[in-house]
């Protein structure tokens, strides 16, 4: 989430926007759509007036939902309706994701919790590593073995900081967390490459993103530098912020200049630009092919010609 919150912080195209849907241009500069990854049509505006939206999830069925961080909020969405909340109180959930069961893990205020599917019950799965509370959890990906790697970043001075360091931490299916990472700055989000094989970790305070092969759940190799953000004119030191991965292994990273997509190999393919500065982006809708992107005070969807990675699905009994 952006730095300024220490804590956290199915359109169906084939019809018209529904009553209240806004469809929007795009920025001043709309850029040109990306070819093979889109948008394919008319990005629309499917909720707007909130304090900070953050943490786009869907569940296997494609219906939406995201955080107003600070109004410590959780509303729901779904194809050619208006948002309602699905939760008050959420503690101040930021980033979130569905498991296999069908159920919200997310990033809270102090802790990483599990919300029901119906939000009426939660249960913490993890507030302290080495006997010490987190820094502030930010963001998350739940992988097919259960487990939930998660950023703790600190967005003041890393010294202060409840942890002593910024950290990315992975909880296993049993309850074990085990911190992977300590040398990133402010590590914000975080997500899986299709095959599970690579974690992608994205700073916010410097513009090199990172990948990290994993040898085994919860375990990782020396990362590397995947790729570079582009920054605003006249501005540097910008990172990303959240992220979303599709089927064919691209990267969407949200930041100060719009969604910054990035091939398999780490190569720029182009930008999808908003009316206001995105914070985080998840793939949505009956067919995982709608960009839900929170951005400020609004929420945006647009339709993608590549559909988004859904969440993990449960084993079958034999």
């Amino acid at each position: 989430m952006h730095r300024l919150f220490l804590f956290a912080c199915a359109i169906c195209f084939a019809l018209p926007p529904g009553p209240g849907l806004t469809v929007v241009r795009g920025a001043e500069d709309p850029g040109q759509p990306i070819a093979g990854v889109g948008p394919v049509g008319d990005t629309v505006e499917i909720a707007g007036e909130f304090k900070f939206t953050e943490g786009p999830a869907a569940n296997r069925d494609g219906v939406v939902i995201f955080s107003d961080v600070p109004a410590s909020k959780v509303y729901r969405v779904e194809a050619g309706e208006k948002s309602s909340v699905f939760r008050e109180n959420s503690n101040f959930t930021n980033g979130q994701m569905y498991n296999a069961a069908g159920e919200i893990v997310c990033c809270q205020k102090g802790r990483v919790a599990v919300v029901s599917a119906d939000g009426k019950t939660e249960r913490v799965l993890a507030e302290t590593y080495d006997g010490k509370p987190f820094n502030s959890p930010n963001d998350l990906v739940v992988d097919r073995a259960g487990g939930v790697y998660f950023t703790d970043p600190s967005f003041a001075p890393v010294a202060s900081s409840k942890q002593g360091v910024s950290g990315v931490y992975y909880i296993a299916p049993d309850g074990k967390v085990t911190r992977l990472i300590d040398d990133v700055v402010t590590p914000n989000g975080v997500n899986l490459s299709p095959d599970e094989k690579t974690l992608y970790v994205i700073p916010t305070l410097r513009d090199e993103m990172m990948a990290y092969p994993i040898t085994a759940a919860g375990k990782l190799g020396p990362g590397r530098v995947f790729c570079k953000v582009a920054q605003p004119e006249g501005k540097r030191g910008g990172g990303g912020d959240g992220c979303a991965v599709d089927t064919s292994g691209n990267l969407y990273i949200a930041t100060g200049l719009g969604v910054q997509v990035f091939d398999p190999e780490g190569k720029a393919l182009g930008v999808i630009r908003f009316p206001k500065p995105p914070a985080n982006c998840k793939f949505g809708g009956p067919d995982f092919k709608t960009l839900y992107v929170t951005a400020r005070t609004s929420v945006y969807a647009a339709p993608m010609a590549v559909a988004g990675v859904r969440p993990p699905e449960a084993k079958k009994s034999k």
